[in-house]
């Protein structure tokens, strides 16, 4: 366990004006109240704070946030509270702790809404005082460490939302360090089989690559010494996540992955980075299209750098990285690189730093306009992972978007009208489609029209959440203002049956206010839509407005006592046995979605079809969040629910005699039948077959895919 002497000493090395005393009153106030509490492994719990903080001092991080690494968990799990954190060591540290608190109750692979709310806090939080969430990934990194003590459930679901969320911003936070250990971690525990086979891999090759990295490092040395830079050259092993990315990407095995060593050349100035860029050219031949200048232009989280890759010894390709000295702190430690000490602290970064953190800015603009907190989870999701391409304006502006993204998305960020009436692009002085993809370097130039309209089929390219955002708003508008049209018509024609006046009842204040509460409305409008959507019945509606001349009629429907929606999608159709309940309710009309084929056991939700119940899509569909979030119902699968579904796996497998019968045999071993398949091979000696089948839920095909990666041969596995 850290000593409280040994944090203090750390804190002074890099702050010597440091406040020993609030440091060792914090770790004595934990060490008391975390008295008596043990971890999973058995420790003291006590253990987990001091290393937290010991995290923090590897980070450099001030006195204020050492101590809310020492306390964080004491508001959580004592019974000590803000109040007591705030007498006891001030405001700034109990913001801190309180900021932490908040984030560590956040389980973002939760079903409910509230969870992917509380992340909006989060963004919140972290752009007031972005120290909260550098103590919450210390945090992270710690528990990361230790959670082989945890149940395999607990292991799946931390190692998910860890790659998910805490990987990537580690990664725009510029704290690469971080993003690699929490990723490695993350695989161990979500891929636990190509795990330990890429280990194993790696390390029966580790005493010949450690002899090809000293032999390399040796070379480069002495050839940049011998044309007068000091140099620091080191050689490593790629991190395990990223060699098996590739090994998926390119649809391989890891001895087809030829680029595993990289190296990293430390000099002390930037004009000797491009010379030195010079000398290694001039020594190994480069590979076309793999050189990055990310000094001239560096990347949104900060950090710069050369990148090239040559053909080194043996024929091998080697990735070069070269640097200052400055530039490889802020790119280990990113953001905190970067912190200035102030009388006052206030959470933040220098002026000059705060620009490269507009996507910071971009979120908090995000969660404003986001109505929907599921869809602004995912959109933040998609966007901290992706890789970034830089693009120019007319004016040689550079502006950077994910690497996939169109002349819509750039469209968007210049301003939502121009995106509005995008219409196309000139790219490098020539027309290109609205489907082009950006390419780094390209100058673009937008062309609008006034007449020019959102459509559907943008939402299928588009690459940036701002754009898809700014579409699916001006969609649902759209769709809001036909419904409205409809769900008038409707109760119109309805109420007219009945010879009762629609105009009447909307200037009668009183009977229309009395209606609205029934209904449970917000106003005539809602309810006109709602009636548009079907998630209300104009029959409903007309019982509420004339109950008088309902009852006369006709007895009450059965819906009316059991809520509107729930009316509207029971049926009296063949009961789907253990299958979907809405709120309870199980004798549903559901609709399964073809974009996302959902099986028991995935997350799913449900959204009104005017005329088909309920469709049923997986959580994250990107289909679903293209509908509107008004006509969302929270719907689950019932207990037991066995319902044989047709899924498609989407098998890669090494070319070669047998390999298939092979992956016959598993899928029989499994139980399962294939109804169809479609192999086909190509000329990289891979095959890519796509096999259909019934399945009853998802355990049952996640055994079959685990099954799969194990088949010699089998290079890749994912759902269709």
């Amino acid at each position: 366990m850290l000593q409280v002497d040994e944090i203090i000493r750390r804190v002074k090395s890099y702050q010597p004006a440091a406040d020993s005393d609030i440091i060792k009153r914090a770790y004595d106030y934990s060490y008391r109240m975390h008295s008596g509490q043990m971890r999973k492994s058995g420790d003291p719990y006590f253990v987990h704070p001091a290393s937290v903080a010991g995290i923090i001092t590897d980070l450099r991080l001030d006195t204020a946030s050492v101590c809310a690494g020492l306390l964080h968990d004491v508001v959580e799990d004592t019974l000590a509270s803000s109040k007591d954190i705030e007498r006891e060591f001030g405001g700034e540290i109990a913001s801190l702790v309180d900021g932490v608190t908040k984030l560590s109750q956040i389980n973002f692979t939760s079903k409910e809404d509230r969870q992917a709310e509380n992340f909006r806090k989060m963004v919140v939080a972290m752009a007031r005082d972005i120290r909260v969430l550098l103590v919450k990934l210390c945090d992270r990194v710690d528990n990361m460490r230790t959670l082989e003590f945890m149940k395999p459930e607990s292991q799946e679901r931390i190692a998910r939302e860890t790659m998910e969320i805490y990987a990537p911003l580690a990664n725009r936070l510029g704290m690469a360090s971080f993003k690699t250990e929490l990723e490695d971690l993350s695989f161990r525990w979500l891929e636990p089989d190509a795990y330990h086979e890429l280990s194993g891999a790696v390390t029966r090759t580790k005493r010949e690559r450690d002899k090809y990295i000293s032999d390399v490092c040796k070379t480069l040395s002495s050839r940049l010494a011998e044309q007068g830079f000091a140099s620091d050259v080191t050689g490593r092993a790629k991190h395990l996540y990223s060699i098996w990315r590739k090994m998926q990407a390119q649809e391989c095995g890891i001895d087809q992955i030829h680029d595993m060593i990289a190296f990293r050349v430390l000099v002390e100035s930037v004009g000797d980075c491009y010379a030195s860029l010079g000398v290694i050219h001039s020594k190994w031949t480069p590979v076309p299209g793999r050189f990055k200048d990310y000094i001239a232009l560096p990347k949104p989280n900060m950090y710069q750098s050369l990148h090239t890759t040559v053909i080194g010894p043996g024929r091998e390709r080697v990735e070069i990285q070269i640097r200052t000295h400055e530039m490889h702190r802020v790119a280990e430690r990113g953001i905190a690189a970067h912190w200035k000490y102030k009388e006052r602290h206030s959470g933040g970064v220098a002026d000059s730093d705060a620009q490269r953190f507009g996507w910071l800015r971009q979120l908090m603009e995000w969660q404003k306009e986001m109505k929907d907190p599921a869809e602004f989870l995912e959109g933040v999701k998609v966007d901290l992972f992706q890789d970034e391409v830089y693009v120019f304006t007319p004016k040689g502006d550079v502006r950077v978007f994910p690497r996939g993204a169109t002349p819509v998305d750039f469209a968007f960020a210049i301003h939502t009208d121009v995106g509005l009436h995008v219409s196309g692009a000139r790219v490098n002085g020539k027309i290109e489609p609205l489907r082009y993809k950006l390419r780094n370097g390209d100058i673009v130039d937008v062309i609008t029209s006034a007449t020019q309209q959102p459509n559907k089929d943008w939402l299928e390219f588009v690459g940036t959440t701002r754009a898809k955002s700014k579409i699916r708003n001006h969609l649902r508008l759209e769709q809001r203002d036909k419904s409205l049209r409809l769900g008038r018509e409707l109760l119109e024609r309805e109420l007219h049956k009945s010879g009762v006046s629609l105009s009447k009842l909307l200037k009668n204040d009183n009977e229309l206010r009395r209606v609205i509460e029934e209904l449970k409305v917000i106003s005539a409008e809602e309810m006109f839509i709602s009636i548009g959507y079907g998630k209300l019945s104009p029959e409903e509606a007309r019982a509420v407005i004339s109950p008088k001349l309902e009852a006369e009629t006709a007895t009450p429907p059965d819906s009316l006592r059991e809520g509107r929606i729930e009316g509207l999608v029971r049926k009296v159709i063949k009961r789907d046995e253990d299958g979907i309940k809405l709120n309870g309710i199980d004798d549903v009309l559901v609709r399964y979605a073809k974009c996302c084929n959902p099986l028991p056991g995935d997350d799913i939700l449900g959204f009104i079809t005017r005329g088909r119940g309920v469709t049923i899509h997986r959580r994250g569909c990107s289909k679903a969040f293209d509908t509107d979030p008004e006509r969302r119902v929270e719907i689950a699968w019932a207990e037991k629910a066995k319902i044989n579904r047709a899924v498609q796996l989407r098998v890669v497998t090494a070319n070669r005699p047998g390999i298939l019968a092979t992956v016959g045999h598993t899928f029989s071993a499994q139980g399962i039948n294939i109804s169809e398949a479609n192999c086909r091979t190509g000329d990289d000696g891979r095959a890519v077959n796509l096999f259909s089948f019934v399945c009853a839920d998802l355990s049952q095909l996640k055994n079959v895919m685990r099954a799969l990666q194990k088949v010699q041969g089998v290079v890749g596995v994912e759902r269709a």
